[in-house]
């Protein structure tokens, strides 16, 4: 236990504080002396002979008997220092019979007094005189040395002593069964850890003489969860058993399967199973099945008593063999004595996670070879073990001793203590059959046992062979166990009928796992166990018998029932609950049990009169001592045990010490009387406010503070009242609450609603009992501890406690305007028959005649009447302080929020009653639909104060306002207005003279009328609160004070509404924001066919982005769009995707396809792919479009009209097949030109696809043509009427001109995407391109990157940082006005780069659906070289476009061709190089603007793949015969290629700047030498394919130039002017070593897209140069 070192008062005041009491006995004769000591006493702990004492301050005095100092204490009676603790500060002590323990604030132990035994943990001192340390350490930890565990708590028996770590494991050392370990020698030395309890979070711990508890918190559904099974996955046995109890039935899952016990193997050893490993398994919670047959048991014996069984000097194999099969061979035919389980194996039969019975045996047998020939270890226990004979054989070897009784504990591990479920004398048949022959003292067993046992039979009879951790069963509820209706997880067997009816909800009367928030850490557990272990023959371990146990095992008959301390005398234990009883058990030959059963083998009531509530409880060696709350706040003692007669004492004591056993009762009668039960010591009053008692040897030691300032009798009384009122919630909750939910017609008399209410309440009503029960455990602690105003809890989280009262007090309301009170009436006569004295002594209640139904709700109501309480009591504590201090300020805030509770509690119960009268007086029909349980009554209209305005002469209009609807009601009919979406405001009065109120909901507007100006102000205030809190959290009202002065609720507000007018939304659901009685903001709109619209919404309609789903009944798929919305109709860009697949991407207007868009159908192995990428008007293809018809292979470009092929287009196919001209009613008809891959071409008249019909011009390859009128397929033999003509040879390329003559027939450049570039206008804010303001376009830009940047933060995933980044920088909206400079120029270059690259910028997403439309044309089977002409021109015509939309944005910039002035030379040199983009020309003052040069850059790099193709197809034949000869050309040294074309000899190389050798050496050009002469200008040279732009590859070209000429200056070592006809040679032979494969394919490009005006400056003629080589090569002949 911690002890808070400093008390709120000062030192000086010493004798207000820890005043400390002793007296020995009972009788009315004595006194209490005082001990008087310089500090306040916080602790004191009690041996035989002596006793410790902790004072303030941290320091320990030793008074008593100290045999163990070296130097005899003068007066023993008389405290002395511990000196060797000085500068130690202590935190607790404790004593043994004759040795003492202390632990520091660090968490070290100290140890000192007689240590033959080991107890002080000491090896080799037979006696410590002074505390000396002594370190836990866990080997367990990797490091090195071992780390020492800091402790909590010592607790100190006769031989051993029990440490309690900060990780809440116990430590033991000293000597006997007692310790838990598994030692074969004793004493142990060491601190070791208690395995059998690692992983359980031990709360307490107590030593008796020689036995040990454990107080453990229940591991949670939290700690380890199992998939769930119904039956052994070994032995095939249920794993859950009904077991009678008293009145009700446990339905247990403590199966034990005797084919699996676990065990791990480890030096010889049992060890207790890993902690994470399921809980379950944990050998801790042995069990016994129900047997249902009478045939013997698999059972372990677990008897074992050290004075029974004589030690035979050798062991038989036979009897260890045995052993197995006493254990664990069950025979087939034995399986039906497992408590008569079902046979139907579980699949999976290793799923277990036990070792399969080989293991066991092989186990087993190696332990028995393993034994030891130590003949007695020191408490060692022998076995009896049913051996194959019956004969009964012992083996005295430790590793067998230790294996049973192991056995007897853990391994045995599931089997319970044996005799919960059968009598002693069965098992002894079984173990000792009455023929066999028994070995010599065993019959002592049966003669000393059995006899007390059979007293105890009918109780054992009924014991619950639960085990089950009671956390864990609850939470985890049906899971585990039927955990029926509103118990606390027992059940009754009538209760069991009902358990498969599936309209039963189950409510356990305690919280579940987290039903009080932060429920472990801050307030204490009430859901623990208690464990016992060591010698039992007293009965004082509990567990039925008189066994010992060398591991813990758990009481269970203690589980549930909420043991908050333990406490052991020498030969008898105590345990005390939350509810203040006190359970005791062991010897009771003083009467020291409290009770009269001698002994008590399993734990009793101690008997105390009604009202008497234990809170603190400690035990000597014959007496225990109870400190009560009786009828005062002032607390009482209660003694009982043996009188102490002075005088007699020693001897007793030394007579005591040096007998045990079969003398007790004799010496009894010398030594005084003893208690029959207890008895209140008289002179406790004079004592003062006693805070804790301590007993041990003969001795009993009260604390106790005298009451200054009040404090400590506030502090008190607080207490007290929470421990009387928890006694008083588990009184309701066992005497009413739980006999109601049992009853078996409850839910029927109640109806599902009113008992789902009553479960409800149940529960809340478990959950406040349970806070309680906590509450008053964690206020007796700090009583017994630090007694300070910081140690309350209530304190610091008195949110808790409000919450729970007021989800109580909701429960108790909802379920009393349900009318469930007076529906409880008859169930309770039923119960409680006609008089209610128990109702009414339970509710306190003073009235006389008072109905069943009235007192019900008294009593439920009665809890809520506490908190009342406990801001009394803060208050009364508060007024100790001073009122500047912290306490003070603390105690008086929690104060007024319990005061300001009680305040809405009572509001909320007036309403309740107003409520359920008002439920009297309604209508019948009406108050079915209408009565909800949280509804609750505001205002109604029965007065006439509100009317319906215009309403008929007759007609009734009754306005009810309840805290959630408004109610219209009119004759039959009624009509609700949820208040969520309700809006009111005052008409002024002035026009009319009328008191009127508009009330607007989503679908009607109400005019009302008022009586009077009283009455309007009244409803109209009535209205908006309740809207205000209907809005702020379903009525969890503010307090009172504060909503008034809310005037009204916010317009804007979020709701759930369903409409049901006919029209466009009726029954549709909407979820969102409001305004106005209008859907307006964010929301989700349901109709009943499954229609989903979610989006932005305005004035009611959908408006905004938005997400639409329809469902397709006949495809049964859903169409789904996702996009912009106007007035309820699609309108702008968006996705549809139909439920047949198709899906259409681009714009809508009204609701339909309009504008630019795309439509796929079909996926790719559908029948009819296709994809339509161009206009449309009112939902049909018409204007410019592309479409690629994938299964025909075709691909058409062109003008449509309403779905049809309609005007000029063009079709190329796969098969190389092109076609332009006219179409009309979607087929080719009219005057077209039809191309063959062979360049055979047909110029005329078509009437149908591939169709040719009238006059027309048929051209071969070759230039002879046709010329006549034709009719027939393309393809499929062609009728000709016509001449052929055969022109010269010397007549001009035919096929030249034809190839010019294409492009005629189709849609030219300008026309194409109109639809595309309108859009970009509109988005800009223009009607049509360049009409419109440049400033309102700027604003529409800065609207759209917010609104996107907006939509994009909702969900961040879809754009990357560096996006974000561009956003970021884009919304900076550039200097767009006055005189253009190189600067500002520059600027608007960049900027244009920043807007392309997003495609939230109206112009990043022109580029973006540009790029997209060009793709679908030209990739695929648009790649044909027929089309290059047509995409060079398209993509100038988007540069023109561009441009204008340029030049509106940035009005002064020129217009192509116009000049920007350049600033100076020297600037213009330091820009060049970086300025890629912009051209680099020859020196001249001026900038010249283009289209090209501004945005290529930009366009370009998209477009390149599908436009470079165009032009390898188109080039190829060039191509290829160029690629052939730089092949050939390229096997020639560099010396003789350089020769072979003409280079003057002045220019080669001699020699070369040498990779290899070193750096800074040349390398000669020998003939061999390859690839190395004008290097660099070759490498800068191929860069030309890694370039987009003309300007790029221009750039290139003139750096490969003046590579060239500085190499050749270096060779010259003199400047040099280039002529044409040195130069030529020169770069022919770097253009032939780059080696460039398409140098045609990049000529063409260079030429078509080149800024015009750079044509006739260096770089044209450098590019002339390059031209002039690739024609060259192409004609070059080697000789």
């Amino acid at each position: 236990m911690e002890i808070q070192s400093k008390s709120s008062w000062d030192d000086g005041s010493g004798g207000e504080r820890g005043l400390l009491h002793s007296w020995k006995g009972y009788s009315y004769s004595i006194t209490p002396e005082r001990l008087l000591l310089p500090r306040p006493v916080l602790q004191v702990a009690l041996g035989s002979q002596h006793g410790v004492l902790l004072v303030e301050g941290g320091q320990v005095y030793s008074f008593g008997e100290l045999p163990w100092k070296q130097s005899q204490v003068p007066e023993p009676a008389k405290p002395t220092l511990e000196s060797a603790l000085s500068g130690q500060r202590v935190v607790t002590v404790a004593a043994g019979s004759f040795h003492s323990g202390a632990v520091t604030e660090d968490g070290g132990v100290h140890m000192w007094g007689e240590n033959s035994a080991g107890q002080c943990g000491l090896s080799g001192l037979s006696t410590v005189p002074n505390p000396t340390p002594v370190a836990l350490q866990d080997l367990d930890t990797v490091t090195v040395p071992p780390q020492t565990v800091p402790v909590l708590e010592l607790a100190c028996g006769e031989k051993h002593t029990l440490a309690l770590s900060v990780q809440r494991e116990v430590w033991a050392w000293g000597s006997g069964c007692q310790l838990g370990l598994n030692a074969a020698v004793f004493p142990v030395w060491k601190p070791q850890k208690v395995e059998h309890l690692v992983g359980r979070y031990v709360l307490q711990v107590a030593c008796g003489a020689s036995h040990s508890l454990a107080l453990v918190r229940c591991l949670g559904s939290h700690d380890g969860h199992r998939p769930h099974v119904d039956k052994c996955g070994r032995c095939n046995e249920l794993l859950y058993t009904m077991t009678d109890k008293e009145d009700h039935v446990i339905i247990s899952d403590s199966h034990y399967c005797p084919l699996g016990v676990e065990l791990t193997e480890d030096d010889g050893k049992l060890e207790a199973p890993n902690p994470t490993t399921g809980l379950k398994t944990s050998p801790s919670e042995p069990v016994l099945p129900s047997y249902t047959s009478k045939s013997e048991s698999p059972a372990v014996p677990t008897v074992a008593d050290p004075t029974s069984v004589p030690s035979q000097p050798h062991a038989s194999e036979e009897g260890e063999a045995s052993l197995v099969n006493g254990m664990l061979q069950v025979s087939d035919s034995d399986t039906s004595a497992l408590s008569g389980a079902e046979s139907d194996a579980v699949a999976g039969a290793k799923s277990s996670p036990y070792p399969d019975e080989q293991a066991v045996k092989d186990y087993l047998k190696k332990l028995s070879d393993n034994t030891q020939t130590n003949t007695q270890a020191s408490g060692g226990l022998n076995a009896l073990l049913p051996s194959t004979g019956g004969l009964m054989s012992s083996t005295p070897t430790s590793a067998l001793n230790n294996l049973v009784a192991s056995c007897a504990s853990a391994v045995g591990g599931r089997v319970a203590s044996t005799y919960e479920a059968l009598s002693l004398k069965k098992m002894m048949n079984f173990y000792l059959p009455s023929g066999a022959s028994r070995s010599g003292g065993s019959p002592g067993v049966v003669d000393n046992s059995a006899e007390r046992v059979r007293q105890e039979d009918s109780m054992q009879g009924k014991k619950s062979s639960s085990t089950g951790d009671i956390r864990e069963e609850e939470a985890e509820g049906l899971r585990r166990r039927l955990s029926l209706p509103g118990l606390l997880s027992q059940v009754s067997p009538r209760l069991l009928r009902k358990a498969g009816r599936p309209k039963m909800r189950a409510v356990a009367l305690t919280p579940l796992g987290g039903a009080i928030p932060e429920d472990h850490e801050v307030l204490p557990t009430l859901q623990t166990e208690v464990w016992s272990w060591g010698h039992g023959e007293h009965g004082q371990l509990g567990h039925g018998d008189n066994l010992a146990r060398l591991q813990p095992l758990c009481i269970k008959s203690l589980n549930n029932k909420e043991v908050v301390r333990v406490a052991a005398g020498a030969h008898h234990s105590l345990a005390l609950t939350a509810q203040s009883q006190v359970f005791s058990w062991g010897s009771n030959s003083s009467g020291q049990l409290g009770h009269m059963e001698s002994p008590s083998t399993v734990p009793r009531l101690a008997k105390l009169s009604e009202g008497i509530r234990v809170w603190d409880v400690s035990a000597g060696e014959r007496h225990t001592l109870l400190l009560a709350d009786g009828d005062c706040i002032q607390p009482i003692i209660y003694y009982s045990g043996q009188q102490v007669k002075e005088g007699e004492e020693e001897g007793g004591n030394e007579k005591e010490l040096h007998q045990q056993g079969g003398g007790e009762e004799e010496e009894e009668e010398q030594a005084g009387g003893y208690t029959q039960q207890p008895v209140l010591l008289p002179f406790c009053m004079n004592l003062g406010y006693v805070s804790s008692v301590f007993a041990g040897g003969r001795r009993c030691v009260a604390l106790s503070d005298r009451n200054v300032m009040g404090f400590i009798a506030s502090l008190h009384e607080l207490a007290s009242a929470e421990r009387r009122f928890y006694c008083k919630l588990c009184n309701i909750k066992s005497q009413i609450l739980r006999p109601l939910l049992e009853l078996e017609s409850l839910s029927s008399a109640l109806g599902q609603v009113i008992f789902g209410l009553l479960q409800t309440l149940a529960n809340m009503f478990g959950r406040l009992c349970h806070l309680t029960g906590q509450h008053a455990t964690s206020l007796t602690a700090s009583l017994r501890r630090c007694r300070e105003v910081k140690s309350l809890l209530i304190l610091e989280h008195t949110s808790i406690f409000l919450d729970c009262y007021n989800d109580y007090c909701s429960a108790v309301g909802n379920f009393q305007v349900m009318g469930g009170f007076q529906a409880l009436t008859k169930p309770s006569i039923d119960l409680f028959g006609k008089g209610p004295e128990l109702l009414q002594k339970l509710s306190e209640c003073g009235e006389e005649n008072l109905t069943t139904a009235d007192l019900l709700v008294v009593l439920f109501y009665l809890p809520a009447r506490h908190l009342h309480e406990y801001s009394r009591l803060l208050l009364k504590l508060a007024t100790c302080f001073e009122v500047c201090s912290t306490e003070y300020q603390k105690l008086q805030d929690s104060c007024s929020k319990f005061e300001a509770s009680v305040l809405q509690l009572k509001r909320k119960r007036k309403e309740a009653d107003y409520t359920v009268h008002f439920w009297k007086i309604f209508p019948g029909k009406m108050t079915d639909s209408l009565r909800k349980p949280y509804r609750r009554l505001i205002c109604e209209s029965s007065n006439k104060g509100l009317t319906l305005q215009n309403a008929g002469r007759f007609s009734v209009n009754w306005f009810i306002l309840f805290n959630d609807v408004l109610v219209h009601a009119q004759f039959s009919t009624h009509h609700i207005f949820p208040l969520a979406t309700l809006w009111v405001e005052p008409i002024p009065e002035e026009d009319t003279g009328l008191y009127g109120l508009k009330v607007i909901t989503p679908e009607e507007t109400l005019t009302l009328l008022a009586s009077s100006p009283m009455e309007k102000i009244k409803w109209l205030r009535s209205i908006n609160q309740a809207v205000d809190q209907a809005l702020s959290g379903k009525g969890q009202d503010v307090a009172s004070g504060s909503s008034v002065q809310k005037l009204e609720p916010p317009i804007s507000r979020t709701a759930s509404y369903t409409f049901y007018k006919e029209g466009r939304l009726k029954d549709a659901t909407y979820e969102g924001r409001w305004l106005s009685g209008k859907p307006n903001g964010r929301g989700v709109l349901k109709w009943c066919d499954g229609r989903i619209y979610t989006g932005a919404f305005k004035n009611g309609l959908e408006d905004g982005f938005g997400e639409f789903v329809a469902p397709n009944k006949t495809l049964n798929k859903n169409d789904h769009y996702q996009g912009y919305w106007k007035d309820g109709k699609m309108h702008g860009l968006g996705t549809y995707r139909y439920a047949s697949g198709e899906v259409y991407d681009g714009s809508f207007q009204e609701g339909v396809r309009h504008g630019h868009g795309m439509l796929r159908s079909g996926k790719l192995n559908t029948s009819s792919p296709s994809v339509f990428i161009g206009q449309w008007l009112q939902d049909k293809k018409t204007g410019y479009g592309v479409f690629d018809d994938i299964t025909k292979g075709e691909k058409y470009m062109g003008m449509w009209q309403d779905h049809q092929r309609q005007g000029t287009g063009v079709v190329v196919t796969q098969f190389g097949l092109y076609y332009e001209g006219a179409f009309k009613d979607n087929k080719m008809m009219g005057t077209g030109v039809l191309l063959s891959e062979d360049d055979t071409t047909y110029e005329g008249e078509f009437s149908d696809d591939w169709t040719l019909s009238g006059k027309g011009v048929l051209t071969m390859p070759n230039g002879d043509y046709l010329e006549g009128s034709f009719n027939g397929e393309w393809g499929s033999g062609l009728k000709v009427t016509g001449s052929y003509f055969k022109p010269h040879l010397f007549d001009t390329d035919k096929d030249k001109t034809q190839a010019m003559k294409l492009g005629h027939l189709c849609v030219c450049a300008e026309d194409k995407w109109p639809a595309v570039f309108e859009e970009c206008w509109s988005q800009l804010g223009c009607e049509a391109p360049g009409r419109g303001e440049p400033e309102k376009a700027w604003e529409n830009i800065a609207v759209a990157l917010t609104t996107s940047r907006r939509h994009i933060l909702d969900s961040p995933d879809v754009l990357s940082r560096s996006h974000n980044k561009t956003l970021e920088s884009l919304e900076v909206i550039p200097q767009h006005v006055g005189p253009i400079t190189m600067d500002r120029y520059n600027a608007i270059r960049l900027y244009l780069i920043k807007a392309c690259d997003t495609p939230l910028h109206p112009l990043g997403q022109l580029l973006e659906t540009l790029v997209a439309v060009y793709r679908m044309t030209y990739v695929g089977v648009g790649a044909n070289r027929r089309l290059l002409h047509q995409a060079v021109s398209e993509i100038k015509s988007y540069l023109n476009h561009i441009f204008l939309i340029v030049r509106f944005l940035f009005p002064d910039l020129p217009e192509e061709g116009g000049l920007i002035p350049e600033p100076t030379t020297d600037l213009q040199e330091k820009n060049e190089p970086n300025s890629t983009d912009a051209l680099p020309e020859s020196p001249k003052p001026a900038r010249v603007v283009s289209s090209s040069a501004l945005l290529l850059p930009v366009l370009l790099p998209r477009l390149y793949p599908p436009l470079f193709t165009l032009y390898a197809l188109d080039k190829e034949r060039e191509d290829d015969v160029y690629w052939e000869c730089v092949l050939r050309l390229n096997k020639q040294p560099d010396l003789a290629l350089l020769a072979f074309l003409g280079v003057q000899q002045k220019f080669w190389p001699v020699s070369i700047p040498a990779s290899l050798p070193a750096p800074g050496e040349k390398q000669l050009v020998i003939s061999s030498t390859k690839d190395a002469c004008f290097a660099s200008a070759v490498e800068t040279l191929q860069q030309i394919s890694t370039t987009f732009t003309p300007s790029d590859k221009l750039q290139v070209i003139q750096l490969t130039f003046e590579e060239i000429t500085q190499e050749v200056q270096a060779l010259l070592k003199q400047d040099f002017l280039w002529s044409m006809d040195d130069l030529f040679p020169v770069f022919l032979y770097v253009v032939l070593r780059a080696r460039i494969r398409n140098l045609g394919s990049e000529v063409s490009l260079i030429e078509d897209l080149m800024d015009p005006c750079v044509q006739h400056g260096e770089h044209g003629i450098m590019f002339t140069t390059l031209k002039a080589c690739y024609y060259q090569i192409q004609h070059e002949k080697v000789t």
